[in-house]
């Protein structure tokens, strides 16, 4: 390091990502200047390049802007808000209020590969409900227009009507590159689940199939909605919709079994020192059953005063065990083996006890209370008003939590947050099965209409409702919480036994950068290229706060936004301590010798400063010297901005 880097302040550049990891599996494929040779590429996979002009795939109007959104970095950063979060300081729990494909971006250094489980409830595109833009050379900027934070003209996002040409288009041009970005947040046994209905249901699962790879494909799950709808237009009405689930990567397992209920429970009715358990004959029953069918699962085994028994049908045919003889064998040794008497004669059994049973779920989901059931729901929590349309069970929700989701810290994203249902299931998990799940939840700022009962309520925005939602949710789990443990919150709260939830969640808004950011790609005519020139003089956004420029660089340098940061005093000056002293941040306008020596010393994996803090006559020699301290100390991740 013979120089002073700069810090990037924008996202992470998708494409130059992808490039790096093509250049690990292929160095040999690029050129000096890593440009690829498509030609060595070719050469180097054999037959598998396909260079006909015919292939199998989908297109629509528009797709090839999707990759060029895709590649675009964003150069917005996320503001934290305290006074609308709850236990700022100690939640891991994430509420993002913004426009989802611009946080996605700038979850991308972050939270790459790190998100267990995705769900997602995206508009159904009915040609009724709001949809997110497609002009995507302006993201930012109108969505900034659209919240109000800088003049518009009256633009704003729209819907999607059925009149408009590029019906199915546009919902294609929303929905993949959302999903191109949700695929690198996900760990490699991670797993996404889809709501969606009929009208998009066959090219969602084909946009998902070229996103994740139609092997890692899982489920095509059908949901009772328990509101019958189209019976007006339809000569069959919809009693369903749909998820889908696929995973990262299929040669994990990224779908565990579910809990027994308590009806599947009861039927566990024996029990002994092991546990409760029920029974099952060893004889194998139903199809192929007979001794033909498998000749190595026929033999004696001895019953409790000796006799050989034989796997003999109710007619007396020759039928068959469930298992071989050294299977058997094992059960006897596992205590899993139970004789009786029936009519005078030794049956054997097979035991299965209760505990730590799990279930296989199916693709056909009717066990659950539907729409009617989370209007309910969400009703109860806002003093019986209806603030939002078309919520999702919450029971819905832990069932797929518990199908993906086992582990301690676990963190749950869901970008289509709506009335919140994600985060309130993450929390009621949390409190009954005393785990850390973390949820991440994002969330346009869409405006309730006038007309409505959640604008009425005073909520203004769907994003409103959703922190709402989640207050109130946790509001109630705690008090549920500390009842059903029947003491007081000391003596339970803190405890190594049993932890009270995290019943938190920080606040982040969308919002254009604190610095400067050129970006030549909007800039093209002189007279604004050189008033922009100027503006840059002075790299920090006036505006700007101390505590939204250390979360956007926290953020840009790839750590997570519930990292904790420790305020240190350093030579006199302010330094701010991330991750246990990974990082080290110092905002301070003037630096000097000693806080740059003392930094050093507690040996950061890198340090980051404002650019403005080397000033005076001597600041290009304070600059030199700093390289020069941060190198002796092995310090060689040394940024300013």
């Amino acid at each position: 390091m013979s120089e002073i880097q700069k810090q990037e302040l924008t996202s992470m550049n998708i494409a130059e990502e992808q490039l790096r990891k093509l250049k690990e599996l292929f160095p040999e494929a690029f050129t000096e200047g890593l440009k690829v040779d498509w030609d060595k590429l070719r050469l180097t996979l054999g037959q598998s390049i396909d260079v006909g002009k015919e292939r199998y795939g989908m297109n629509w109007p528009g797709k090839a802007d999707c990759f060029k959104i895709i590649q675009q970095p964003s150069i917005a950063t996320l503001i934290p808000a305290r006074d609308e979060s709850v236990d700022f300081d100690t939640t891991e729990n994430l509420f993002i209020e913004g426009d989802n494909l611009e946080v996605l971006k700038l979850l991308q250094k972050s939270y790459l590969g790190k998100i267990k489980l995705i769900y997602i409830d995206p508009p159904y595109n009915t040609g009724k409900e709001f949809i997110y833009p497609d002009n995507y050379s302006e993201t930012l900027e109108t969505y900034l227009e659209y919240t109000g934070q800088i003049d518009s003209e009256g633009r704003k996002f729209g819907t999607n009507t059925d009149t408009d040409g590029r019906f199915h288009s546009k919902w294609l041009n929303m929905m993949y590159p959302r999903l191109f970005l949700a695929k690198n947040l996900l760990s490699d046994d991670g797993i996404i689940f889809i709501s969606i209905d009929d009208n998009e249901i066959h090219n969602l699962r084909s946009v998902c199939n070229e996103v994740f790879g139609e092997e890692n494909f899982v489920s095509q799950i059908s949901r009772a909605t328990g509101t019958p709808t189209g019976g007006g237009n339809k000569a069959i009405v919809n009693e369903v919709d749909y998820i889908l689930v696929y995973s990262k990567d299929n040669i994990y397992k990224s779908i565990e079994g579910l809990p027994l209920n308590d009806k599947e429970a009861a039927i566990y009715n024996l029990e002994d020192e092991g546990g409760k358990y029920l029974t099952r004959s060893l004889r194998r029953t139903g199809g192929e059953d007979r001794r033909e069918d498998r000749p190595s699962m026929f033999y004696a085994i001895k019953s409790p005063d000796n006799e050989d028994v034989f796997p003999y049908g109710p007619t007396g045919y020759e039928s068959r065990w469930i298992c071989g003889k050294a299977k058997y064998e094992e059960m006897v040794k596992n205590n899993l083996i139970e004789w009786r008497k029936v009519n005078g004669n030794w049956q054997v059994y097979q035991k299965f006890y209760l505990e730590n049973r799990l279930k296989q779920p199916g693709n056909l989901w009717n066990d659950i209370e539907g729409n009617k059931k989370a209007t309910i729901e969400t009703r109860q929590l806002f003093d019986s008003k209806k603030v939002f349309d078309f919520p999702k069970p919450v029971d819905l929700l832990k069932k797929i939590i518990q199908l993906s989701s086992q582990e301690d810290d676990d963190i749950i994203l869901d970008f289509f947050a709506g009335s919140a249902t994600t985060a309130h299931a993450v929390m009621e998990l949390n409190a009954s099965e005393n785990k850390k799940r973390k949820f991440i939840c994002v969330q346009i700022p869409e405006p309730t209409t006038e007309e409505s009962e959640a604008f009425k309520a005073g909520y203004k925005n769907i994003a409103d409702i959703s922190k709402e939602r989640i207050k109130r949710a946790a509001s109630k789990i705690g008090k549920e919480f500390k009842s059903k443990r029947k003491v007081d919150e000391s003596t339970i709260f803190g405890t190594d036994i049993i932890e009270s939830p995290d019943l938190g969640f920080k606040v982040f808004k969308l919002s254009k950068s604190n610095f400067k950011i050129w970006d030549s790609a909007l800039e093209k005519e002189p007279e604004v290229i050189q008033a922009k020139l100027f503006e840059h003089i002075q790299h920090i956004s006036p505006e700007a706060e101390q505590e939204a420029i250390l979360y956007e660089l926290l953020l840009k340098s790839g750590f997570e936004l519930t990292t904790p940061i420790e305020k240190l005093t350093l030579a006199g000056l302010t330094v701010f301590s991330i991750a246990e002293g990974q990082l080290l941040i110092c905002l301070e306008k003037e630096l000097t010798h000693d806080c740059i020596k003392a930094m050093a010393e507690m040996q950061p994996t890198r340090v980051i400063c404002l650019d403005e803090g080397f000033k005076g006559e001597n600041a290009d020699a304070l600059k030199t010297n700093a390289v020069q301290i941060m190198k002796s100390k092995g310090v060689v991740n040394f940024r300013t901005v």
